[in-house]
């Protein structure tokens, strides 16, 4: 899909705020409510749009980092795939180094974070995990 400026001013409105209106971000851009409309249908069903979500602020969750391995005879972006779908996984990255695979998951306790980790575990393909669990976020 071909995209232009005001695609991506359209995309960074609704990063800052995916709550803020059609008709809101089109006076910002001087368009009207159903060309933004339109706009963010084509970015949605074209994918570069994949999802609208929430980001919690709620200090009492847990968040863990997890460096998967992946066995050399798996594909690790199936491996990927099936760990992104976890309930509690947030991001998942492939990367590179020692690891193939690290995933951020964030639950409500660290109870929830173990069974999350052992859902992730007997994800064929899985040989090795590394888990760290997140103390404080500094900004």
């Amino acid at each position: 899909m071909y995209k232009d400026k005001t695609d991506d001013k359209i995309i960074e409105l609704l990063q800052n705020d995916s709550r803020e209106s059609f008709v809101d971000i089109g006076k910002k851009l001087k368009l009207s409510e159903s060309a933004v409309r339109r706009r963010v249908k084509n970015l949605s069903d074209s994918g570069v749009i994949k999802k609208f979500t929430i980001e919690m602020g709620d200090s009492n969750s847990t968040s863990a980092i997890v460096l998967v391995s992946v066995d050399s005879s798996i594909d690790t972006s199936k491996v990927s795939s099936k760990l992104s779908k976890l309930t509690g996984v947030k991001t998942v990255y492939e990367i590179t180094g020692q690891y193939d695979i690290t995933a951020i998951i964030v639950g409500p306790s660290i109870h929830h974070i173990n069974e999350c980790i052992d859902a992730l575990r007997k994800i064929p393909g899985v040989s090795d995990t590394n888990t760290v669990i997140i103390l404080r976020t500094v900004t």
